[in-house]
């Protein structure tokens, strides 16, 4: 199978890592998570476990775009497993590694414990959603969520094939509903459903106002009732949004609306969405350093200590993530694009017919490309670890 990113989806992934680098400016300088203790305009801000939800659901469509287009087959499993190998653990264990320093050195840092042995094989096996482990950097606790969701994805693709996506979507979600509305599950759970209607909405093709239609409940319970009310009932507005998050995606694919999708395409999306997962694994201890060492003591508290944050730690953050992507995530992805193109090239593919979401087919695809960059998602955001088991 060759693979092409699909026109859009970078963009998305660069302005989903922003938000979440500028949620923990924000979790660092306004305590009292969940009330809003910050100016009422930067409420927005606080809803950083809903940026868990979309980069869940993103994560689900971009890997199964491409076997959508290909009678919902994988071409390989053990072929697969590598490429999710290479794309995610070299620059996790390298991140890890860094955090892992930054903690022993600077410590106490917010969202972080200095490290221990325990802590180092839990974090360096990814086992930390299962396992109970000091974090030395508060924000990877969804590389676990996502690693376990990458195992079962070829188990939901054949599901998916056998038996269609109501079944798909059925067998999923009815046993996480069924056992989380009445106790505690590890967040893989709480977020395989919404992995799952993201491999959906791979196939779905729909109206421009649907999304409308689904997201406006969610959105208005979380604005009526406010935010303590919606960290607490997370559970229920997760699986409530992604529906909408899933036909969003599926509407960027096919090149919907057209004047968002020409401004996610621009260069400096593209590049920051390019970095995006070197940006999640990065920035939490960039902005507890900045936030702690350079800002808390010279500014006042509240305000002034969160604009300041946010001007030094969101560039520091990105500039970082540009070269520690230059250095664990490009090499590999050129090696593969160069691969990629001598298929394209032996195969006869015409790239010139390839239309705005990366095919020339009816349903916006090539039958003769797999349209799918495989990419993660796994920019997501850490939480007070008082309410991790219900917020973000």
């Amino acid at each position: 199978m060759t693979r092409r990113r699909i026109a859009g989806l970078d963009g998305l992934r660069g302005l989903a890592a922003l938000y979440v680098v500028a949620h923990h400016c924000w979790l660092l300088c306004f305590p009292g998570y969940p009330r809003n203790t910050g100016p009422w305009w930067t409420g927005w801000l606080l809803h950083g476990r809903l940026a868990v939800v979309f980069f869940i659901v993103l994560s689900g469509f971009s890997l199964a775009a491409g076997p959508a287009n290909n009678g919902w087959g994988l071409g390989g499993v053990a072929g697969y497993f590598r490429r999710r190998a290479r794309r995610i653990l070299p620059p996790y264990w390298a991140a890890l590694a860094l955090s892992l320093l930054v903690a022993a050195i600077a410590a106490p840092l917010p969202l972080s414990h200095p490290p221990s042995e325990r802590s180092i094989l839990v974090y360096g096996l990814l086992l930390q959603d299962f396992v109970s482990a000091p974090a030395p950097n508060g924000a990877f606790w969804s590389i676990a969520v996502e690693a376990a969701l990458y195992i079962a994805f070829p188990i939901l693709l054949l599901i998916r094939r056998r038996f269609g996506a109501a079944v798909t979507l059925a067998l999923v979600a009815g046993p996480v509903i069924a056992i989380g509305m009445r106790h505690p599950i590890a967040y893989t759970w709480q977020l395989a459903p919404l992995f799952t209607m993201g491999l959906i909405a791979a196939g779905l093709r729909h109206r421009p106002w649907a999304v409308a239609v689904a997201a406006l409940p969610p959105v208005l319970l979380v604005v009526v009732n406010g935010s303590v009310w919606t960290v607490e009932h997370y559970f229920w507005i997760d699986l409530a949004i992604g529906p909408a998050i899933a036909l969003f995606l599926s509407s960027i694919a096919n090149g919907r609306p057209a004047a968002l999708l020409r401004l996610l395409t621009t260069g400096p999306m593209r590049r920051l969405g390019g970095c995006s997962y070197s940006l999640y694994l990065l920035h939490m201890p960039i902005v507890a350093l900045i936030s702690r060492r350079l800002v808390a003591p010279h500014a006042r508290a509240g305000l002034p200590t969160f604009l300041l944050t946010v001007l030094l730690a969101v560039p520091a953050s990105v500039a970082a993530a540009h070269v520690f992507a230059a250095v664990f995530e490009r090499p590999r992805r050129l090696g593969a694009q160069r691969a990629n193109r001598i298929v394209r090239t032996s195969n006869g593919v015409n790239r010139n017919a390839i239309g705005p979401a990366g095919s020339a087919s009816p349903s916006g695809r090539s039958s003769s490309e797999t349209v799918c960059a495989e990419e993660t998602s796994v920019c997501t955001c850490s939480v007070p670890e008082a309410r991790r088991p219900n917020d973000s």
